[in-house]
């Protein structure tokens, strides 16, 4: 697929937000300054599952978590070696779990909560605060200070040397069972926490103005970015459903101001920094109607407040794992519809296929 002169997407005036505030105005022009590109087709991870997160780190690509059928953690991490187009198994996690949100930072990867199943009963989701300290060059792991709160499906970036955790879900405070479900009592979390890697320490940061879980998180020029998510409960089948919203975080004022909505409402989706702009890439949507999983591929530009439409994915997608590597913007893995939960025998939604957007101009 070659190179698409994409629209362009909203440019909202910037506004401090409160408890409650909306999405950012919506406008569309001619996009000459979209991002230039295309797909390329690459080697297939050997382990495909859901639920995958990526990070790059030292010129590799890593794949963490994913999750089984049953709700199984599968704790796997891969690295892949863009030289040689290989991918290499690794250690797995001392504590298997899915939906952590992943950070790289100063030759390691952290992993921030998720969920495990729970102890006894029927399958669900048991959010942890576990913190994980992964270092690719000794493959080995160790635990840091928890989280100060049980989440997963959050999302994570780095900005001045912190790391910043946002949002996510669990179970009610005061909930007998602390497993989650489909149609059982839950809750998304506005909460953001800061972690400070170096000197292994959190501190509470002014929470998002709007509670969400499965979303993207990234950050451009030490501010960061939530962008998207579901509301209501962590499965995706409960309504609401998904949001366009766009948020920035300045760490040193600790306000969230609106921008410029996303032009794809959608949760579950998969993002990646590069070049100054946030791409953002598949999700996923059910309504009373019917379930899907995007194609949509698109970017922000923080400078100029705007969203870019960009050449479609090859694969429609959600929970995979992308990461930028070199001038590329890599996704793996993950499923190619929407959840059904339980899933009928038979059925299988989960693909292999690895891509890369190489970014041109």
């Amino acid at each position: 697929m070659g190179a698409l002169a994409a629209g362009a997407i909203g440019r909202a005036a910037p506004g401090r937000l409160g408890a409650g505030a909306g999405t950012g105005a919506v406008a569309f022009a001619q996009g000459a300054g979209a991002p230039q590109g295309r797909w390329v087709t690459l080697a297939p991870i050997p382990e495909p599952t859901p639920e995958l997160a990526g990070a790059a780190l030292n010129g590799k690509l890593y794949a963490i978590q994913g999750q089984r059928p049953g709700f199984v953690p599968a704790g796997l991490v891969y690295e892949y070696d863009p030289a040689g187009n290989a991918w290499t198994k690794k250690k797995p996690m001392p504590r298997a779990l899915h939906h952590g949100a992943v950070v790289a930072f100063n030759n390691r990867i952290y992993i921030f909560g998720g969920f495990v199943l729970p102890q006894a009963g029927p399958p669900g989701w048991v959010a942890v605060n576990d913190v994980w300290e992964y270092d690719p060059a000794a493959d080995a792991w160790r635990a840091r200070a928890p989280m100060p709160t049980a989440r997963g499906a959050a999302g994570a970036a780095l900005a001045n040397g912190r790391i910043y955790v946002a949002g996510g879900a669990g179970a009610l405070p005061n909930s007998r069972d602390q497993a989650i479900r489909p149609g059982s009592p839950q809750r998304s979390l506005a909460l953001v926490d800061e972690y400070d890697p170096v000197a292994n320490r959190w501190r509470p940061r002014m929470p998002m103005p709007i509670a969400r879980n499965h979303l993207a998180v990234e950050s451009v020029g030490g501010k960061v970015y939530a962008i998207g998510g579901r509301l209501g409960g962590a499965f995706i089948i409960a309504m609401p459903g998904n949001v366009d919203l766009t948020l920035e975080y300045d760490p040193a004022t600790d306000v969230w101001l609106t921008k410029a909505a996303m032009p794809t409402a959608r949760s579950g989706l998969n993002s990646a920094a590069l070049g100054g702009r946030i791409y953002v890439a598949g999700g996923e949507l059910q309504t009373y109607q019917f379930l899907a999983a995007y194609r949509a591929f698109e970017a922000y530009d923080p400078a100029a407040n705007v969203w870019y439409q960009l050449p479609s994915l090859l694969i429609p997608r959600h929970e995979a794992a992308m990461a930028a590597l070199g001038n590329q913007v890599h996704i793996l893995g993950g499923d190619v519809q929407s959840a059904i939960v339980p899933l009928p025998a038979g059925l299988n939604f989960t693909t292999a296929g690895h891509e890369a957007f190489d970014v041109s101009a």
